[in-house]
C-alpha cells in the first residue's frame, strides 16, 4: 500500500499540503513550509533515507535515488532553503548526498555529489557555476 500512495497518489495529487501529507505517511522526512511539485519521484525504498528540510522548493518531476544496482543505500540531504528546478536528478550512487542550505540545482540537472551551501549547480553531471556580479 505504501507503494502504491508514494508513487501513484502523492506525486498526482493537486495540492501541496496532501501531497507532502502522504509523503510524511510513507516515511519521508520533510520539513515545515515545503513546497514539492507534482510527479517528483522519491525513492520509496528508502523513505528513511530521504531528508527534507524546512522552506525548500522541489520543483515539478524531480526524481530522487538512493540505491541502484551494485550500490549501497545511501542517504539524500536537503537542507533548509534550497531550491531544485524542474526535472532534476538526484542520485546518490556512492555515498551520502547533500544539497546545501540556500543552494540552486538548476532545471535538469544530474545531481551525484554534494552541493554546498549557497552554491548554484547545473548540468549533467553537476557542476558549481560561480555567479556573475
Amino acid at each position: 500500500m505504501q507503494k502504491f500512495i508514494c508513487q501513484n497518489v502523492a506525486p498526482n495529487c493537486v495540492t501541496n499540503f496532501m501531497r507532502v501529507r502522504l509523503y510524511r505517511l510513507c516515511g519521508f522526512k520533510i520539513g515545515k513550509n515545503t513546497f514539492i511539485g507534482m510527479k517528483c519521484y522519491l525513492d520509496d525504498l528508502c523513505a528513511d533515507k530521504v531528508v527534507i528540510g524546512n522552506n525548500v522548493t522541489i520543483s515539478y518531476g524531480v526524481y530522487f535515488a538512493c540505491h541502484g544496482r551494485k550500490q549501497g543505500h545511501n542517504r539524500i540531504i536537503i537542507k533548509d532553503r534550497a531550491y531544485i528546478g524542474m526535472r532534476a536528478s538526484v542520485v546518490a550512487p556512492k555515498g551520502d548526498v547533500e544539497i546545501g542550505e540556500w543552494a540552486i540545482v538548476g532545471a535538469m540537472t544530474l545531481v551525484n555529489k554534494s552541493i554546498p551551501a549557497g552554491k548554484t549547480a547545473v548540468g549533467i553531471p553537476c557542476r558549481i557555476i560561480e555567479k556573475k556580479e
